[in-house]
């Protein structure tokens, strides 16, 4: 049985939800290494320079600077490299259309951001095990996480 920590890697550029989503982690009894980065640009560089040690799992804020996580979901997902990486996308909206565009995009997950933090440790707990399934290439199952 493996104890390999699951490697998360969130986008945020809000310095308290990074806080919040590390703490979160640590309530969850799940062996977690948490990278975090700040902007599109940021997600981007680290996942060039970091190809042999990819994440398990992308967390992808929609609304960053210098590139967006619609930007980032799409760079991403054309990517031979990087397209079969797990990305659980969140933001505040609850716009249908911005959720469809996601899915079509490429997204696994979507989350609408909690507003407090039980519902963080709830959404995590949740969207980890669906993020991290193996999923059928053609047979995509979508997700949307709303507290």
């Amino acid at each position: 049985m493996s104890t390999k920590p699951l490697n998360i890697l969130l986008a945020d550029d809000d310095f308290d939800d990074c806080i919040f989503f590390k703490k979160a982690l640590e309530e969850l009894k799940v062996a977690t290494h948490l990278t975090t980065v700040n902007d599109g640009e940021q997600l981007m560089d680290y996942l060039s320079l970091n190809s042999e040690h990819l994440p398990s799992v992308i967390f992808l804020d929609i609304n960053m600077p210098r590139k967006n996580g619609l930007e980032c979901l799409s760079e991403i997902k054309q990517n031979e490299r990087l397209k079969n990486l797990p990305v659980v996308m969140f933001s505040s909206s609850n716009s249908r259309d911005q959720i469809s565009k996601l899915f079509k995009t490429g997204a696994n997950v979507y989350i609408h951001k909690p507003s407090d933090f039980a519902h963080l440790i709830q959404v995590i707990h949740h969207a980890l095990p669906i993020a991290t399934e193996k999923i059928v290439e053609n047979n995509q199952v979508k997700y949307i996480l709303n507290w």
